[in-house]
This record gives C-alpha cells, sequence and structure tokens, in this order.
C-alpha cells in the first residue's frame, strides 16, 4: 500500500522498546514538526484553497497527536527530552529539486511530507503489531491509520497541483533515494525515522 522499497529492519521494535522515554520523546517531536509543517504550507500557499481547507484540520489532529504522546510520557512517569536532529528527514529535504516555479515547489514539499507519512506509518504499524506492552499496541495502531490517510492526502495534493504523470515519476524517484536513505541509516531505536 505505501510503495516503501525497503522495510524497516525488523531489529528496530526491539531497540526503540528498549528505552520508552527516547522513542517517545522523538515521537512527540515529529508530531510536532508534522503540525508545523501543514501550517508553513498554508502560510506559504494560501491560495491554494483545496490544500488550505484540507490541510487545517490536519494541523489540529498533529497537535492532538502530539498532546497524546505528552500524555503517554506522564503516565509513564517519564520526561520529554530534547528535540534532536532528524537525518533522515534533512537527508529527504536535500533530495528536493530546488528552483522552478511556485507549484513545482509546492509538489516537492507534498512529496517529502508524503513520504515521511508513509515511513511513520510503516514504523507505527510494526510498533502496533510487535511492542510487548499492550497498551503502547493500541496505542501506535490509532497513529498508524491516521499517518497512512495523512500519506494518502499529501499524494493526492501533490497530483492534484502538479502533472499526474510527472508527480507519478517524480513519487518514484523519491521512493528509490528514500530507500538508499534507509539502507545507509544506523538502526536507532531512539528515532522514529
Amino acid at each position: 500500500m505505501l510503495g516503501l522499497k525497503l522495510p524497516t529492519d525488523p531489529r528496530w521494535v526491539n531497540l526503540a522498546e528498549m528505552d520508552l522515554a527516547e522513542i517517545l520523546t522523538d515521537h512527540a517531536y515529529c508530531e510536532q514538526k508534522a503540525a508545523t509543517s501543514c501550517i508553513s504550507l498554508i502560510q506559504q500557499y494560501p491560495e491554494k484553497h483545496r490544500m488550505v481547507r484540507e490541510l487545517a484540520p490536519i494541523v489540529t489532529e498533529e497537535w492532538g497527536h502530539f498532546r497524546m504522546v505528552l500524555n503517554e510520557l506522564d503516565k509513564r512517569k517519564l520526561d520529554l527530552g530534547r528535540q534532536r536532529k532528524d537525518d533522515y528527514v534533512n537527508q529527504l529535504l536535500k533530495f528536493q529539486q530546488k528552483g522552478g516555479n511556485r507549484d513545482d515547489q509546492l509538489v516537492e514539499r507534498l512529496l517529502v511530507n508524503a513520504l515521511i507519512e508513509a515511513r511513520s506509518c510503516e514504523r507505527f504499524r510494526l510498533l502496533s503489531l510487535y511492542i510487548s506492552d499492550d497498551n503502547l499496541k493500541d496505542f501506535y495502531h490509532k497513529f498508524m491509520i491516521s499517518e497512512a490517510g495523512h500519506y494518502r492526502l499529501f499524494l493526492d495534493l501533490a497530483k492534484h497541483y502538479g502533472n499526474e504523470e510527472a508527480v507519478k515519476l517524480r513519487w518514484e524517484e523519491y521512493l528509490q533515494h528514500e530507500a538508499g536513505i534507509m539502507e545507509n541509516l544506523a538502526v536507532r531505536g531512539d528515532r522514529m525515522h
């Protein structure tokens, strides 16, 4: 369904579960950045009526997710740690094509967002299936469903605002590049990506 070319290393869930404070902290900041990214798109492209209307509720949802993760930390008497650099996202951003017109730049940003949501969905699925804590299985199952919807929305918006065939080709390039990123990133349990 997601089209990812390289699945997450199966050891990742075991590593993530070794220090829940770390993975929950990283997850919280991922949700915060997702909300911020949607706000940024709305601010920079207010004339894109469909996108603005469809992303506005996602901002609320992502911020709600941030609060849900904070609540999970609180329930476990864990503190929200410091935000860390996200090597995965930074490498995706470097792959964005620069230049072109505003619509070209928008499509690039939408595709990056779609890919981040797809990988998050895949990781949440793994947590929902394999983490030993049953409460966290349910917790992450809800996030998986949500991220799948966001992934589809960003991809649909990219096709709406760009040439559909060109977007499909560019998406394939992103998927190939992302597989290379995943292959070369160290498997770390303290990162959502």
